[in-house]
């Protein structure tokens, strides 16, 4: 089988899916010698790639299109490796999922370009999405927590557990499902099988206990 055009290689991804393979780089071929090809005989190619994997088919849809979907790649701002990157891997894409195919509904070129896009769209949120990362991982490791912001948080931590003592075991249940677990004072009135009313004067009395108790942390 012939090898592919215009320099491009076949990388692990391609040896995986049991696509054909050559060593070193392809041949290069100029674009004013190569027959255009029509929608129809592009929808005809991916047809006989889906009914039985044929790789002649292929080779011609790779050698139409991947030049194509690198240049359209790069005119988004993606650097020439990564477009060319992206352009095997919709390639790829075609060669497993052919069969999904339908000349009825989208031409092959729109298909497949549809198919880089969306590898497009997904590689910028990828990015966009390890800068956010590498910015929060970079701000917490130029802002740690002083020592004495932990000493204070410690302390403050260990009088609310003394001031929670204080107060009766019905206030006390009604503070951890409402503020501990977020409950509703609804729902908490029929997890009791209290009154409504009952619920909300022992949140408001174990509040101003705990106002009393904690001060300056209120």
């Amino acid at each position: 089988m012939q090898a592919l055009a215009h320099g491009y290689e076949w990388n692990r991804a391609a040896l995986a899916a049991g696509l054909p393979a050559k060593a070193g780089r392809l041949h290069e071929r100029s674009r004013q010698t190569e027959a255009a090809k029509s929608p129809a005989e592009l929808a005809r190619l991916i047809e006989a790639v889906a009914a039985r994997q044929d790789r002649d088919a292929f080779v011609a849809l790779f050698d139409h299109f991947a030049p194509r979907i690198k240049a359209f790649l790069m005119r988004t701002n993606l650097p020439a490796a990564g477009a060319e990157e992206l352009a095997q891997e919709a390639l790829l894409i075609v060669w497993r999922k052919a069969a999904q195919f339908d000349r009825a509904r989208a031409g092959a070129s729109s298909w497949i370009f549809t198919i880089a896009r969306n590898l497009r769209i997904d590689n910028a949120r990828r990015d966009m999405r390890g800068k956010v990362l590498d910015r929060e991982a970079n701000e917490d490791a130029e802002q740690p927590t002083p020592p004495e912001a932990e000493l204070l948080a410690a302390e403050r931590e260990q009088r609310v557990r003394a001031a929670l003592k204080n107060l009766s075991d019905e206030q006390l249940r009604v503070v951890r499902l409402s503020f501990f677990e977020g409950k509703a004072h609804g729902d908490i009135a029929a997890e009791l099988d209290l009154p409504l009313g009952t619920v909300k004067s022992r949140i408001r009395l174990a509040m101003n206990r705990l106002r009393d108790l904690l001060g300056d942390l209120t």
